[in-house]
């Protein structure tokens, strides 16, 4: 049976990750309003997009590998290496004075980013029994989409009345509380087995994980995907690839973990966490867009019918918390969750819609999405054991990332191709000056495509081996 831990006890453990979490999450989006005036200063717009691409693609690479170390060395010493890196990327972005010296410092930025969200959630899993992380994890969710929806309004404050600078100088106040406050925590005493470094492993991984995002999320926009550009990242990715898969195979001690990734109860959430990414990512960048093009509202306007889906995430994600630490049983809200989801994209796809009845249904979209990252991650986290925390934590985050990316891309694709003559080196300009029915019919294909996904994700989530937490030993120990 699960040692418990008081709420009192939850709560300081959980304000001192609070910050490395908020830091991962709200830098982000934190420089979404300040690009402009960072390319006032600093010039070169073509390059300007490659302050959030470089950092986003340098986070999710070294996900994994900041797992494999915090399970390896330890997840309280890797999350201090972690801060040290972000604290070091934070003071050379501050002090960058060209596009290309603040890409480069961001992507430093992103290195240490990698660990932040990754290693503070695997430390309350160390601390916390399988009950108790589901009751709490509504604290998780609130916090992550909080801190993502406040970075670009928290962002414009601090250009309007500072610099850009600031934006990064802050972070290092955060960074040392957030150290201080790490140093003093006690270590849990994990059990570990000895374990040979995979150098080829932490070398490839990163490589490959890179071509693959990039590829998905920068195709269709920055490149055509038919294109010398596109068919070389494939081809890179496809090669190298298949030397890991070698690799892993032939090393004793692998970089992932092989053995839970082939059990049922491990594959099949992160397969939810892959369609959830996919569902939610595309709906978060299309549907502002739909708002603007097609029914004309200003940004400001477009982000305020977003904020129910924010708010639905929210919700679903803290009742689906509380349910699972009351049943102990993580299987079933998934199912009715992407049910829900899938019934409010078809409506999106077939109803007339207006902006209070697009807000309704993200509204509905969000409540069922928000069911899913709870109880995969409770699921994975407790079937794998405490020994392995840190690489399955992070082997949901890369699905998050993965799923995003394919997502995204994807429905850019879909969406673009339905469209008659679009240009894809002008999305813009020819969204705006394409036939308004005939954009209007792409996004709606697009929504409905994406009540296909849901279920799927429906019948995935069904799948999955039902277990019972309390079937699970917890013991926390101290040194």
């Amino acid at each position: 049976m699960a040692t418990e831990v008081d709420k009192s006890t939850f709560l300081k453990i959980f304000t001192t990750v609070f910050l490395p979490m908020f830091l991962a999450a709200v830098d982000q989006t934190l420089l979404a309003t300040a690009t402009p005036n960072i390319v006032r200063e600093l010039g070169n717009l073509p390059l300007s997009s490659w302050i959030a691409i470089g950092y986003m693609l340098a986070g999710a690479a070294t996900v994994p590998i900041y797992g494999w170390l915090g399970d390896l060395f330890g997840r309280k010493n890797m999350l201090l290496m972690a801060l040290g890196i972000f604290a070091l990327g934070s003071v050379c972005c501050a002090l960058s004075t060209s596009m290309e010296w603040l890409v480069i410092n961001r992507v430093v930025q992103g290195i240490g980013s990698g660990g932040l969200m990754i290693l503070s959630q695997a430390l309350i899993g160390e601390w916390v029994a399988p009950r108790q992380k589901a009751k709490y994890q509504g604290y998780f969710s609130s916090l992550f989409a909080l801190s993502s929806m406040g970075g670009p309004v928290l962002g414009g404050f601090i250009v309007t009345y500072l610099n850009w600078h600031w934006l990064f100088w802050l972070n290092l106040p955060l960074i040392g509380i957030a150290v201080y406050r790490l140093a003093r925590t006690p270590t849990a005493q994990i059990p570990r087995t000895q374990r040979s470094l995979d150098l080829w492993g932490l070398m490839l991984f990163p490589v490959m994980t890179t071509l693959l995002i990039y590829w998905l999320s920068s195709g269709g926009h920055y490149f055509a995907w038919r294109s010398d550009t596109s068919y070389l990242l494939a081809g890179t990715f496809i090669v190298v690839a298949v030397i890991f898969v070698f690799q892993q195979r032939r090393v004793k001690d692998s970089f992932l973990p092989l053995g839970l990734l082939k059990q049922k109860i491990i594959y099949r959430p992160l397969r939810s966490s892959f369609i959830f990414a996919a569902c939610l990512f595309s709906l978060a960048f299309f549907l502002p867009i739909f708002l603007q093009i097609v029914l004309h509202l200003e940004p400001a306007e477009a982000g305020v019918h977003m904020i129910p889906m924010s708010a639905g995430i929210i919700t679903g994600s803290y009742c689906t918390g509380k349910w699972i630490g009351r049943t102990g049983v993580p299987k079933y809200l998934p199912v009715v969750g992407f049910t829900l989801s899938a019934t409010m994209f078809l409506l999106l796809g077939t109803c007339p819609l207006s902006p209070l009845v697009i807000s309704l249904l993200a509204l509905g979209c969000g409540l069922g999405l928000g069911t899913v990252m709870p109880s995969t991650q409770v699921t994975i986290q407790t079937v794998s054991g405490k020994a392995n925390l840190g690489r399955i934590t992070a082997m949901a985050g890369l699905c998050r990332s993965l799923g995003g990316s394919v997502g995204t891309a994807l429905f850019g694709t879909l969406i673009y191709s339905l469209i008659p003559n679009f240009d894809v080196n002008h999305s813009l300009t020819a969204l705006l000056s394409a036939p308004h029915e005939e954009v209007v019919q792409a996004f709606q294909t697009a929504f409905k495509i994406a009540a296909v996904l849901a279920i799927v994700g429906a019948c995935n989530a069904a799948s999955v081996p039902r277990i019972h937490l309390d079937d699970f030993s917890f013991e926390v120990g101290i040194k």
